[in-house]
């Protein structure tokens, strides 16, 4: 997969998850993980994969959505050269 491919499956996956999740700021569980613990113990030993911020008057942390699409397709692009 070249980087315009790569960069091509980063778009779609982008406008997928602006579609399936009607905003471009995601909530944590867009991510699938398990539970709130697992979110905080991935916080804590910094192995979340994608930046994630706080918002005011918010308890949750969120994501971009195009920071999720760009991770996803290097996710991709890492499987396939391997």
């Amino acid at each position: 997969m070249s980087e315009s491919e790569k960069q091509m499956l980063a778009e779609q996956l982008h406008q997928d998850l602006l579609t399936l999740h009607g905003s471009p700021v995601l909530t944590l569980k867009a991510l699938n993980y398990r539970s709130v613990a697992a979110v905080k113990q991935a916080i804590i030993r910094h192995t979340l994969p994608v930046h994630t911020f706080l918002m005011p008057n918010r308890r949750d942390r969120f994501a971009l959505a195009k920071d999720v699409a760009e991770f996803l397709a290097e996710q991709a692009f890492k499987r396939e050269n391997n």
